[in-house]
């Protein structure tokens, strides 16, 4: 009996242990791919794990992916956007630009959330509402703020989105593109230097595109 009991014991562990991996991978393969180019068979390798292993601890890959997003929040402590508080919205602008690339390049925690969130952002799955809305939306909605005392008075909603749009898109080259295909196009290496005066040409390009949409709605 003494023996079975440390059996079960030992299993339980090893399932623990087993399912955190999966989780892991998970997290990194959907920040990776996104969540409908990822595969169950990836995270699996990737995990070291037998591929039936998924629908044994989660059911399915959808539960798979609700699951690593909850992982990934727990787990995420740093701070986010919402330090963003003193300064003229031109000066916040610029700083939340180079806080969402220092995000989406980090190869940390908060980095591998930043990059989850952008997959979610750009093909959103409909599969994570309570944690959008916990988590995502009041980040935005900081961002929106910023872009609409830019604009002025008579800033329309859509506007304010499709800058939004400009934006992250802009910032998620560093993250998308791949790291030899910038440098073709920048025709220099990649560095600390020339990816902060990247984050600098993103906020001024972004900064003028905002001022021409204010007046466009003046």
């Amino acid at each position: 009996m003494l023996t079975s009991g440390r059996n079960q014991v030992a299993q339980r562990e090893d399932g623990r242990v087993t399912r955190r991996k999966l989780l892991n991978a998970a997290c990194e393969v959907f920040a990776q791919k996104g969540y409908k180019g990822a595969k169950v068979a990836d995270i699996c390798k990737q995990a070291g794990a037998n591929v039936a292993s998924v629908n044994y601890y989660f059911g399915d890959k959808v539960s798979l992916y609700k699951e690593a997003w909850q992982y990934a929040l727990q787990n995420m402590a740093e701070p986010t956007f919402s330090e963003l508080t003193a300064g003229s919205p031109h000066d916040l602008l610029r700083k939340y630009i180079q806080t969402m690339i220092q995000h989406f390049a980090s190869k940390d925690r908060l980095g591998q959330f930043s990059r989850l969130y952008l997959m979610e952002l750009v093909n959103p799955t409909g599969l994570i509402k309570d944690a959008w809305q916990e988590m995502i939306e009041p980040q935005r909605r900081i961002l929106h703020d910023i872009i609409r005392a830019i604009i002025g008075p008579g800033a329309g909603e859509l506007s304010i989105l499709f800058c939004e749009l400009s934006i992250v898109n802009q910032c998620r080259a560093l993250v998308t593109i791949k790291n030899t295909d910038l440098q073709y196009m920048l025709g220099q290496p990649l560095c600390a230097e020339l990816i902060e005066r990247l984050v600098r040409h993103i906020a001024d390009f972004s900064l003028a595109g905002i001022k021409a949409v204010g007046k466009g709605t003046a």
